[in-house]
């Protein structure tokens, strides 16, 4: 719960009143956490916020008048304090992203465990973030199509510098192995660093082996 406060203050925002009489009262079995509104759509839910000062917000996506995702934009604009709890049935990308990437700090889908609902409301509260595990690994797995999009538009010396780079060769010995002079490794090590987005070589490690092209367990020299 948060300091100074008997309870973690929530407001439940959903356009089912079904749904949201099945979340208050899973929630309000606890003896930590109230539930002290509750709003049908974005624009209610902005209302309500400034009226109720709510500890965390948990709310849908899809949503009449003003969706979850621009709410939860205009909310943390507004009150930046309030912690956002999105509970949708969307699981997969891009929706968990533009939740978090619009100022969101957790992410659960509605068939998710109650025991699961109130540890994240409660994670919220302490000032932490919460990802179902689906979630996390939906949004690292769509991470890394971006990784392998980025990689693809190497051209075929780039992708050999780039795997020389990143198993930890120094200049010199790309330009033995490879046949180039040094000169002509850097130019190609600078065009490989700007397309991958990397700032060292130690970035370009850990991009190889996320997309299991380098084994971090091997000796890679």
């Amino acid at each position: 719960m948060t300091m100074n406060k008997p309870y973690i203050r929530v407001l439940l925002v959903d356009d089912h009143s079904v749904v949201r009489a099945g979340f208050r009262r899973l929630l309000e079995t606890t003896s930590d956490i109230l539930v002290a509104g509750e709003a049908e759509n974005g624009v209610q839910a902005v209302q309500a916020c400034g009226e109720l000062d709510p500890d965390v917000l948990v709310l849908d996506i899809s949503m009449p008048e003003m969706g979850g995702l621009e709410a939860i934009e205009s909310i943390q604009r507004r009150f930046p304090r309030i912690r956002i709890l999105v509970l949708s049935v969307h699981e997969n990308e891009p929706f968990p992203s533009m939740a978090l990437e619009k100022g969101a700090s957790g992410y659960l889908t509605k068939r998710c465990a109650p025991e699961e609902l109130m540890k994240a409301v409660r994670e919220l509260a302490a000032g932490r973030k919460y990802l179902a595990s689906d979630i996390a690994r939906r949004i690292a797995l769509s991470n890394r199509k971006g990784e392998r999009a980025q990689l693809e538009s190497l051209t075929r010396r780039e992708h050999e510098i780039f795997l020389l780079l990143a198993r930890g060769d120094s200049t010199g010995e790309i330009a033995e192995t490879v046949g180039i002079s040094p000169k002509t490794v850097l130019v190609h090590r600078s065009r490989v660093m700007q397309k991958l987005g990397a700032r060292a070589q130690t970035d370009l490690m850990g991009l190889a082996i996320r997309l299991g092209l380098l084994d971090p367990y091997a000796d890679n020299n």
